[in-house]
């Protein structure tokens, strides 16, 4: 069993966290939006902009097996004052040597842990592709549940590949005003 680390990615972690994007979209083209083509495209100065931008409302968590990053999870809270009570996960994947051992799970559950403590954010809501059961069984035991299908949501080459759309609501903290 490799040594584990789950923490969040800083400007040190650039180049490794470009290299685990790539391996991303190159093994897992139908779980991401973004392609190979729109990666290679991202500087390194715009990954380090979007892992050091608002750090207490957007961050990406990595998973490191033995000092390798082999797995992202960010967050990212809404801006506009009319949906700052939720936030969304995106960018969730873990090298396929390390699924299935309950690691994938524990980093969900970090970003989950950090999200809960941002002061007024009431829910959170992610995407995955509905071919990966797996994912789906681990968004559900962390308390997602569905709210819609949209069939057709991408397209991978002349493939389609429909998207679920899930959200976690978060436990109201008491108002000690309302006492």
């Amino acid at each position: 069993m490799a040594d584990i680390a789950i923490r969040i990615l800083t400007v040190n972690d650039v180049e490794a966290y470009w290299h685990c994007r790539l391996e991303a979209l190159e093994r897992d083209p139908e779980a991401f939006s973004s392609s190979v083509e729109d990666h290679l495209k991202l500087s390194h100065e715009e990954i380090r902009r979007r892992l050091t931008a608002d750090p207490a409302n957007n961050f990406v968590f990595g998973t490191f097996a033995d000092g390798k990053l082999r797995g992202t999870a960010g967050f990212v809270r809404e801006t506009q004052p009319k949906s700052r009570h939720k936030g969304r996960i995106w960018g969730v994947y873990l090298s396929a040597e390390l699924r299935g051992q309950g690691i994938g799970r524990r980093m969900l559950q970090t970003v989950v842990e950090r999200a809960a403590k941002i002061e007024g954010l009431q829910q959170i809501i992610l995407s995955v592709t509905t071919t990966p059961a797996a994912a789906i069984a681990t968004y559900r035991s962390l308390g997602f549940t569905s709210f819609g299908v949209e069939p057709n949501a991408l397209k991978v080459g002349d493939r389609y590949v429909d998207e679920e759309y899930m959200i976690l609501l978060l436990p109201r903290k008491a108002d000690p005003s309302s006492c």
